[in-house]
């Protein structure tokens, strides 16, 4: 965005935009704000931004267990539920899953064996893991470069150390593409990248979904994101209603 663009948006003069870039002029906490929100800063940004001009932060970030946010809670316990018998997962900003529904159990544990539930899982990581989801993804050099470059486009954004490490990491599992260290145009082939799943002679097909909610002033719910997988094929769509209505006689 121009410097012309942004003071325009904003409803200030260029000069004055000038003076704040250059240091010559101390903003207000409200002109933090104000610019802040014309560039759609994320809310930890936007913390380190007033924290930089000599404010106290004003947005927190709380568990999501905390009593404040049982009311997201449950929303999101509804979603879940509603998205049966489909998967459904709840992942924070850094791609671990904070919350899931049974069918999300019985799909991908049904593939990769069953995880307790005190052992965390990260979305990203699960597909780029070989001890993961990723031997039974059939079009893993596909979904794994969608991936990358979702997450390189946050890490550009955003320039968490976190994500830039769990970056780091993804590129050192074994055959990674050298071309996924960078961000690069992904061809348009197809409308949608299916995932799709395969165990011996099962053969899963899901699109999937990604919803965030709206107008959040807390760092943790801004962060959520709630992906729902939806069959991409009639085959994967009965599979999902035969295993939630008998799960030991249909479970791989």
């Amino acid at each position: 965005m121009s410097q012309l663009g942004l003071a325009t948006e904003a409803g200030i003069s260029t000069r004055h935009l000038s003076f704040l870039e250059t240091g010559r002029a101390q903003p207000s906490r409200e002109m933090v704000q104000l610019l802040a929100g014309m560039l759609d800063v994320p809310l930890t940004e936007r913390n380190a931004l007033l924290v930089g001009a000599g404010y106290a932060p004003v947005y927190g970030e709380r568990s999501l267990g905390a009593p404040e946010l049982e009311h997201v809670r449950r929303a999101l316990e509804y979603t879940l539920r509603q998205q049966e018998p489909y998967p459904a997962l709840v992942m924070n900003g850094f791609h671990d899953i904070v919350m899931r529904n049974e069918a999300s159990r019985r799909v991908f544990e049904g593939l990769r064996g069953p995880i307790p539930d005190h052992v965390p899982i990260n979305g990203i990581r699960t597909v780029f893991d070989p001890r993961g989801l990723r031997p039974f993804i059939v079009n893993w050099n596909e979904i794994a470069e969608c991936l990358m470059q979702g997450l390189q486009r946050e890490i550009a954004e955003t320039g968490n150390e976190a994500l830039v490490a769990l970056r780091e990491e993804l590129l050192g599992y074994p055959d990674v593409p050298s071309r996924f260290a960078a961000l690069s145009a992904l061809g348009p082939e197809t409308p949608l990248v299916n995932l799709r799943l395969a165990n011996g002679d099962l053969s899963l097909a899901f699109f999937s979904a990604v919803t965030f909610i709206g107008r959040a002033r807390d760092i943790t719910v801004q962060n959520l994101k709630i992906e729902c997988f939806f069959p991409a094929d009639t085959a994967t769509d009965q599979y999902c209603r035969r295993l939630a209505a008998s799960p030991r006689a249909v479970a791989v």
